[in-house]
């Protein structure tokens, strides 16, 4: 095995810890925000919403959701990387599986400080998972293919979505709160500090083809 060969191959394996690690975390962290009852993600307000509607777990309605958002990538044309696929089932297992682990929390010294780690996990989580450089995650995914589509800012075209998504999971049963809106301000500046800290070197064309992208290509993590 050549030197170039065994670096590549050492590389291979490091993103895709990063990858995986972040996922689990990111599936946790939205379990802390769960358990603190404070307000949850965006996306999390939807997913709780369908899961006291349907009584399914809400892990479950991650992976449900991931999956039918998946499938609008199709007349979008927008391509899958295996980080793709990985997030729509292992962000739902790892919620599950934090979720059965920590009990809810009760009262302000207890929630707040759970919160507070919910966001912060989740920035280490996006940071991780964005520097494995595997493809963005389905529902990102459909935000950057909307705009490629529509001609419209990727600003305005998340905040579109994001609107619809909390005022659908609200009027569901979602929780909104001082969670979601600390989450909304400190989510961008968390993981663009700990895309630095985890940055890796970006894949050549061998490693970038298992990802279905092009080598460097910048990618999101929801």
């Amino acid at each position: 095995m050549s030197d170039s060969t065994a670096r590549n191959d050492i590389r291979l394996i490091r993103r895709l810890s990063h990858l995986y690690v972040g996922l689990a975390l990111y599936g946790a962290s939205s379990a802390l925000l769960v358990r603190a009852g404070l307000g949850l993600e965006p996306w999390g307000v939807l997913h709780q919403g369908l899961a006291e509607r349907t009584g399914i777990s809400i892990g479950v309605v991650s992976i449900i959701v991931g999956a039918v958002v998946l499938l609008l990538w199709i007349p979008i044309r927008q391509r899958p990387g295996l980080g793709t696929v990985s997030n729509v089932f292992a962000v739902g297992i790892a919620m599950d599986g934090t979720l059965a682990l920590v009990p809810d929390m009760h009262g302000l010294e207890a929630q707040i400080p759970v919160m507070a780690a919910g966001i912060v996990l989740n920035g280490v989580a996006t940071g991780l998972y964005i520097s494995a450089r595997f493809g963005p995650g389905p529902r990102d995914g459909l935000m950057t293919g909307l705009h490629r589509l529509t001609g419209r800012s990727i600003r305005l075209v998340r905040t579109a979505i994001e609107v619809a998504v909390v005022v659908t999971g609200f009027l569901l049963g979602g929780s909104l709160g001082a969670g979601t809106v600390l989450y909304a301000l400190a989510i961008g500046p968390l993981a663009q500090l700990f895309l630095r800290l985890f940055d890796l070197p970006a894949p050549d064309a061998r490693t970038a083809a298992v990802a279905g992208r092009t080598p460097g290509e910048a990618i999101l993590p929801r």
